[in-house]
């Protein structure tokens, strides 16, 4: 572990209040987005929304906007979303000239083109514990400390051995692709951000200025991306990480993980300078039982957009459609 980077950059969420956090903004004259990515996750959207937005919008002015990104949901996502204070838009409608890819990447890369703030905070939209220190937390770092430009949070991850929410206080552990993938790519090629708790934690926050120079993987790859990118683009001094407690959320399937685990292997293949893939791959899985012998095939997308904010404006005949609920500007 390198000492000196971890006593310096890991931080826990309760060093900050929210009163010092809304001074320390105004202090530096900045203005936050908090982008959730969403695909058929109306269950949970609306009270994830709700509670940000009765505390950290109503509340206090930590967050000048709450946006929804819509990956083509098939249920009440974008209503629900909506309707407790989100600005909603459907990721396939912003900047439609560059075309669409499914994945949670694609929503955060085309977020920069709806989103306003110089600082933009990510949370996942199918979280059933937390709180919004989960926001204030990943906050921190980037409103008090002007040579930060990433910070991810880490936690314990709750969920008990059938996949299920453990809430008696036990934790079993999750981040398999964590724990089989990223810490063994990490080890064996960038050793430094071996500190790193978390380098795939859906929670995160960034200066825009340092996402729209990056590239971004349209996939489940995109976290990996940014924390690698910045590592060799700014050193470890520009990552922070903050102690957001408790979080759970819904399990994945084994055979699911292994397709972002596909998807991570490409985003480092591409980094190391090693990558000889294309934009997609056939990931090749069997069943189980009498389906054993029978193979169960996706083509799998591996594509990355180009830095956001080298792409040109769209034509002018192009633009982007009003989001699903007004209340933020268009970038696009």
């Amino acid at each position: 572990m390198s000492g000196g980077w971890f006593e310096r950059r890991t931080r826990a969420w309760s060093d900050w209040t929210v009163e010092q956090l809304v001074k320390a903004k105004q202090q530096a004259d900045v203005s936050v987005s908090l982008v959730i990515p969403a695909r058929d996750e109306a269950a949970t959207v609306g009270g994830i929304v709700s509670r940000v937005h009765t505390d950290l919008v109503v509340g206090a002015p930590l967050l000048d906007e709450i946006i929804v990104m819509d990956s083509d949901s098939s249920d009440a996502t974008a209503e629900r979303a909506a309707h407790a204070g989100a600005t909603v838009h459907r990721v396939a409608d912003v900047r439609p000239d560059v075309g669409h890819h499914r994945g949670k990447g694609e929503a955060m890369w085309k977020s920069l083109f709806v989103a306003s703030g110089e600082i933009i905070a990510f949370m996942d939209a199918d979280l059933v514990e937390w709180d919004t220190h989960f926001v204030t937390g990943i906050l921190g770092p980037l409103l008090t400390d002007r040579d930060v430009a990433l910070v991810k949070g880490f936690y314990d991850r709750l969920l008990d051995q059938s996949g299920q929410v453990h809430t008696a206080g036990t934790t079993y552990e999750g981040g398999r692709v964590t724990e089989l993938v990223a810490r063994p790519t990490i080890a064996l090629r960038w050793p430094e951000l071996a500190s790193v708790i978390q380098p795939l934690s859906g929670e995160w926050a960034v200066r825009r200025s340092l996402f729209e120079a990056l590239p971004v993987p349209t996939g489940y790859g995109v976290e990996f991306g940014v924390l690698v990118d910045t590592y060799l683009r700014a050193g470890m001094d520009a990552i922070a990480q903050v102690d957001l407690g408790r979080r759970a959320h819904r399990h994945q399937p084994l055979r699911d993980l292994g397709a972002m685990a596909t998807e991570l292997l490409a985003v480092a293949d591409r980094r190391a300078g090693v990558s000889t893939h294309p934009e997609a791959v056939e990931v090749r899985q069997f069943g189980t039982g009498e389906q054993r012998r029978y193979p169960i095939t996706t083509m799998l997308s591996i594509a990355e957009r180009p830095p956001a904010g080298r792409l040109a404006a769209p034509p002018s005949q192009t633009s982007c459609p009003p989001p699903a609920q007004s209340g933020a500007p268009d970038r696009c």
